[in-house]
């Protein structure tokens, strides 16, 4: 090869060379303003996820008041309840308890006088 066509073919690659570094930027300016515009887009659906997000966590604390009321009023409940079944077994308990035994005894006595078994 001759000299001019080293000289030609070295000037063809630094040509080819210096349009590629003209492109690149230009090239990569664009991909950076796509980016960016990506980025915006979902900074805006953050956003909005973040309200929502906020707004269902305030729903769910008014929900636990209101769970929280509901077993506080279960809870009464249960204590009146239990209160009511403690006055009930200590007012009828011991009546029961005789009559019961009475009736066992009343029973014993007339299965002797009249002469029958007692049950097994």
């Amino acid at each position: 090869m001759s000299g001019t066509a080293l000289a030609l073919a070295a000037a063809s690659v630094s040509l080819g060379s210096a349009l590629a570094l003209v492109a690149l930027p230009v090239r990569l300016g664009r991909e950076v303003r796509r980016l960016r515009a990506a980025v915006d887009r979902l900074e805006g659906d953050l956003v909005v996820l973040a309200d929502r997000s906020r707004r269902l966590a305030d729903q769910a604390a008014v929900e636990l008041e209101r769970v929280g009321d509901v077993l506080e009023s279960a809870e009464a409940v249960q204590t009146t309840v239990d209160a009511a079944s403690r006055l009930t077994y200590r007012a009828l308990g011991n009546p029961l308890v005789r009559a019961v035994s009475a009736a066992a005894g009343v029973d014993g006595a007339l299965r002797r006088f009249f002469g029958r078994r007692e049950r097994d």
